[in-house]
């Protein structure tokens, strides 16, 4: 069964191997809607398969961006411990010295 397809049965779903569409011959000229080309069509759907094709990429780098965002912000938060514990314990010796200090001009 070899019978070209319909506009209801097209014979292939591809728009690629369709037959471009042509303007009717029983229309006077400039009576419809100019000839219709596919590179519109064609290009829009190749835009948005590579955009469609980028979202992985793109949900990718954002989750990249977080995971830094947060690794640093743990990072500041770990500093900012270190240099507290750091400051108790310069602020005890400088204790201890001065009752040092005390002790030796008190004998």
């Amino acid at each position: 069964m070899n019978a070209p397809g319909t506009i209801d049965r097209p014979l292939t779903h591809d728009p690629k191997k369709q037959a471009p569409m042509k303007p009717s011959t029983s229309e006077p000229a400039g009576s419809a809607i100019p000839d219709f080309t596919t590179s519109g069509a064609n290009e829009s759907r190749q835009n948005r398969t590579r955009q469609m094709q980028l979202i992985p990429e793109a949900l990718a780098r954002a989750h990249m961006h977080e995971q830094l965002r947060v690794a640093e912000s743990e990072r500041r938060a770990v500093r900012l411990a270190t240099a507290r514990r750091m400051q108790r314990r310069a602020e005890r010796a400088s204790l201890r010295a001065r009752r040092a200090l005390a002790m030796a001009v008190m004998q």
